[in-house]
């Protein structure tokens, strides 16, 4: 009984160790190349796939998005319309600006608060509260996402959802530039 309790401690505390160790820092990416312009990446016309997967693995929903991206004034704003799997259909308005110390601000009506975002190298790193609607309540969820450029016409996305600090699913979106 002894030997179990402790096998399962010594499990419990290596999943703090790995978890303590990932990557939090977008500096980590800082000399990593091609080096990542949000501007020239999204001006124009975007496609992008994508899935939300339970914390289990299992994929519970598939997407596809068209993101329409244009400046105005010093906003870049995305326009991203969103086809479900189930014929479902969505809209959201991002309104980023980047600030002095090159950081990055966004908006959108389903997000709470200000979208707080980083970006080092090929990667962009954004944390924000999601509204997310359920069965008629909504889920304060939240959203630890990155962004990582692939070549000068795709970058991967991939997003962890969490509440209450417990990690519910991840949302992965590969993004491919019209010509």
């Amino acid at each position: 009984m002894i030997k179990k309790i402790l096998l399962t401690l010594s499990a419990v505390s290596f999943t703090f160790f790995l978890s303590a160790c990932a990557i939090t820092d977008v500096n980590h990416y800082r000399d990593v190349k091609p080096q990542l312009d949000l501007e020239k990446f999204f001006l124009g016309t975007t496609d992008a796939w994508g899935m939300f997967q339970q914390r289990n693995g299992a994929v519970v929903k598939r997407f596809h998005v068209v993101i329409d991206t244009k400046k105005i004034g010093d906003e870049l704003v995305l326009d991203e319309n969103f086809v479900y799997d189930d014929g479902s259909k969505q809209q959201r308005i991002w309104r980023l600006r980047k600030n002095a110390d090159g950081r990055w601000v966004g908006k959108a009506d389903d997000v709470k608060g200000d979208a707080l975002g980083e970006l080092a190298g090929n990667a962009f790193k954004w944390q924000y509260t999601l509204l997310l609607p359920v069965d008629g309540s909504v889920y304060e969820m939240a959203m630890d996402d990155w962004m990582y450029l692939i070549d000068e016409n795709t970058m991967v996305n991939r997003a962890k959802m969490s509440k209450f600090g417990f990690e519910v699913g991840e949302v992965t979106l590969f993004f491919r530039r019209r010509g």
